[in-house]
């Protein structure tokens, strides 16, 4: 465990060996034979799965949580629980009018579950800081959190109704602006910006609808002297470049890009990259050999702004 490591590599700086991250989430809570459910809602499981989970699997860092769905109900967004996987959003305030018309706030530290994590953050990262582990804070991205907000129309809504979309974005990178500070407070070491579904657009759309509305928070981690990553699922290919000067000190990826291909780019910007062992094939399924898949990972990844996780 090498948590300035860990650093180092998502700053694209060369590092003695590539360090590790796995994105437990609520994997977490099944290590402390939790649910899911209850271990999110109790600041001293979360800790404790956290802390356990960074143990077990030597981690040089871990996400305080993976849970995308804190910041919609902060503002009111209604959750329904599981037992074995993150809350998902169910209701959609912004589905029909924008967010001034819903009377939507944008939340303190108070909201939603912030306070929860607050205090599992006071409680884990002293236990982190003894195994040299960072703590990481992810929050949800502005196209991703709008989707939340207005529900699927905003994938039409950039195209059709361009002024609609963007106020649902701005306001969702205002409350991702709050998130990183919140983070920053708890004494988040790495600050990610996590958006999945920023794939799913072209380039043109990316520069529009999710890059402007990531910078408040990006200027945020930095003046906190705090590190900071954008997290970005699928086959994003026609986005990287715009991913890459985003402002982020790095990125991350899942199993759907070429390392050789995220390599490059991050090398060609003099930023850090993150991925890309399979999660679906290797780890889950088991249709490819971890063991063998991991190594495919690390050879392409090399030891210059490499982190090895999960994709």
């Amino acid at each position: 465990m090498a948590k300035q490591m860990l650093i180092d590599a998502y700053r694209g700086k060369r590092t003695a060996k590539a360090p590790w991250v796995p994105y437990a989430g609520v994997h977490c809570a099944f290590l402390i034979d939790e649910p899911a459910d209850k271990m999110l809602k109790d600041p001293e499981l979360l800790a404790k799965g956290v802390v356990n989970a960074a143990k077990r699997y030597k981690a040089d860092g871990i996400p305080l949580v993976f849970d995308l769905s804190v910041e919609a109900n902060s503002v009111g967004c209604e959750l329904k629980w599981w037992e074995d996987n993150v809350p998902s959003v169910q209701t959609h305030p912004c589905s029909s009018q924008t967010p001034a018309q819903a009377g939507l706030k944008l939340p303190d530290k108070n909201s939603g579950r912030w306070p929860v994590l607050y205090e599992a953050a006071k409680i884990a990262k002293p236990q982190l800081e003894d195994q040299d582990c960072a703590l990481m804070g992810l929050f949800c991205g502005p196209l991703t959190l709008a989707s939340h907000l207005a529900g699927v129309r905003i994938f039409t809504d950039v195209y059709k109704n361009p002024e609609f979309a963007l106020e649902i974005c701005e306001f969702a990178g205002k409350i991702g602006d709050l998130a990183a500070g919140f983070y920053a407070e708890m004494g988040c070491d790495i600050i990610a910006i996590v958006d999945p579904v920023a794939s799913q657009i072209k380039s043109e759309t990316f520069k529009k609808f999710v890059a402007p509305y990531c910078q408040d928070a990006i200027k945020t981690i930095h003046a906190a002297d705090k590190t900071s990553s954008f997290f970005i699922c699928g086959d994003c290919t026609k986005v990287m470049k715009d991913v890459c000067t985003l402002g982020t000190h790095g990125f991350a990826v899942d199993e759907q890009l070429n390392m050789n291909f995220i390599r490059d780019m991050a090398r060609e910007h003099n930023i850090g990259f993150g991925g890309n062992l399979k999660l679906t094939l290797a780890l889950s399924l088991g249709l490819l050999s971890p063991r063998e898949d991991a190594i495919v990972s690390l050879a392409a990844g090399g030891q210059h702004g490499y982190t090895f996780a999960p994709g």
